[in-house]
């Protein structure tokens, strides 16, 4: 009896770590993914509002964006042999409000921080165009790069994001990983193909859309699908989106951003237990 009882209680905490680990595992997830959401959003905005006030189009050789003090910057370089910074977008406290984005066309050197993603960037560049083995490009598609800083190593993910309306595009995105001195470390298919998404009428409420995993890429959401719900999901009129792997069902709440998981084997017995509440009937 001791045994038994000694047993059920391993099993217990087992099954309290996994799900303690699972949930970690989450959170990082979303913490990553609401990082490049917030890139993105920068880009995004600070593109149209920059090219709105920039009058010598010509110029322009690039752009990236960072977060600094709870602002998320757009900055916009020259393209000469030796770049300058030709102006930036600034938005406050993770706010994307147009009305209260700061705009500064002045022209200047690039900040250190600056010139460290402009050089991260410019590697992640040249990766990509020596690589056309595990780099795909598709028709009415592009690809975004979004480079972090880390304190021990430098990543740049690549998402392809749609060059037409009415799409969601998951997948053919990747994660490239450097050293501080932008040596290439690793680089890798988060996905391992493309899955575009069409959506259609906002007045035609859709409760569900789903793509699955396969186990290269993991049982939960990856930071690049956390980054394009967020960004998509609110043009779209669906109400959440499940991703399916092997061990678990992950389910994305479009209209609050929250993020769900249960173990297939959960989904099984639910499955089961209503199958058979069918056949009593």
């Amino acid at each position: 009896m001791k045994k038994i009882t000694y047993l059920l209680t391993l099993l217990a905490c087992i099954n309290l770590y996994a799900q303690k680990s699972a949930e970690e595992q989450i959170n990082e997830i979303k913490k990553e993914g609401i990082k490049l959401y917030n890139s993105e959003m920068a880009s995004w905005h600070g593109t149209d509002l920059f090219i709105a006030q920039y009058s010598t189009k010509d110029r322009i050789g690039g752009y990236f964006s960072y977060a600094e003090n709870n602002n998320n910057i757009c900055t916009f370089y020259s393209n000469d042999q030796n770049p300058k910074v030709i102006g930036t977008v600034t938005f406050n406290n993770n706010q994307f409000d147009l009305d209260k984005a700061i705009i500064d066309l002045t022209e200047r050197n690039f900040k250190s921080n600056e010139n460290e993603i402009y050089l991260l960037r410019k590697s992640a560049q040249k990766v990509i165009e020596n690589d056309t083995v595990l780099f795909k490009h598709y028709n009415n598609t592009k690809y975004n790069l979004i480079p972090l800083i880390e304190k021990d190593i430098n990543k740049v993910y690549v998402l392809t994001g749609p060059a037409i309306s009415g799409v969601v595009i998951f997948g053919n995105d990747y994660l490239l990983t450097f050293n501080k001195k932008n040596e290439l470390i690793s680089k890798k298919s988060l996905h391992q193909n493309i899955i575009p998404i069409e959506f259609g009428d906002h007045e035609q409420e859709v409760e569900s859309t789903m793509h699955s995993h396969l186990p290269e890429t993991g049982d939960f959401l990856t930071p690049t699908d956390v980054c394009t719900l967020m960004l998509y999901g609110k043009y779209t009129s669906w109400k959440n989106h499940i991703v399916v792997s092997k061990n678990y069902l992950n389910m994305w709440m479009i209209h609050d951003n929250t993020y769900e998981i249960m173990t297939m084997e959960a989904v099984e017995k639910i499955a089961n237990e209503a199958d058979e509440s069918e056949q009593e009937e």
